[in-house]
């Protein structure tokens, strides 16, 4: 009984985002929202996400054309630059969340949307599979009005076809962004051997390739 005891920790572990030990490592500087960055005279918009893990999101999102940049993050709180270790205990307020950077003329917000709806589940209040809490809520946080009428939209018009239950994502403005510890960011690509990465993110990833493979970049 005790092994099987060792066994089903192990396993639920490996199912975890949450490591057994958390390093907590000084946070990138943070950096207030903007909802259009430029970039070499291309006009750049930006989409910040909540899905569950991170270390999931990111992935996803950041093979797609027209995506930019992708950054592991903390939005959503009340805590003023929160560790990972104190959103993890559900004590901030705050979300895991990812922000893309992308051109809207090669990627819209609506594909951008339809891709979050596909890759992780929004009718799970504050649970994405092993990850329990508030800070594995689903979420947009939107920049401006048009973003906030776009995901609205979505909702009822794409993700309410893609799932059966009830969608409980929320809609809630943005505030500011706090990037997470250097070692969130890239994750899977720098851990993609390690067991929540093989289990958890890559049939992730299979799907989006299976279901958008116009999408991905090359």
């Amino acid at each position: 009984m005790i092994y099987l005891i060792q066994i089903l920790g192990i396993t639920f572990g490996i199912l975890s985002c949450k490591p057994n030990a958390i390093q907590d490592k000084p946070l990138i500087e943070q950096m207030e929202l903007k909802s259009v960055v430029m970039d070499e005279n291309i006009q750049l918009d930006t989409a910040i996400l909540a899905g569950g893990c991170f270390w999931c999101l990111e992935a996803v999102f950041q093979d797609l054309k027209g995506v930019k940049k992708v950054r592991s993050g903390y939005i959503g709180g009340t805590v003023k630059n929160p560790s990972y270790r104190e959103v993890c205990d559900g004590t901030t307020g705050h979300a895991e969340a990812i922000e893309i950077v992308f051109d809207p003329k090669t990627i819209n917000f609506e594909t951008i949307l339809e891709v979050f709806w596909t890759t992780h589940d929004p009718t799970t209040l504050n649970r994405q599979g092993a990850d329990k809490g508030t800070q594995y809520r689903s979420g947009i946080f939107f920049l401006n009005k048009t973003q906030q009428e776009q995901a609205n939209k979505s909702i009822q018009d794409v993700a309410s076809t893609i799932w059966d239950d009830p969608i409980v994502t929320e809609v809630t403005a943005a505030t500011i962004f706090y990037p997470a510890e250097d070692y969130h960011q890239n994750y899977y690509k720098n851990n993609s051997n390690q067991g929540y990465c093989q289990i958890v993110i890559s049939p992730k990833l299979a799907k989006l390739r299976q279901k958008y493979p116009g999408l991905i970049q090359k």
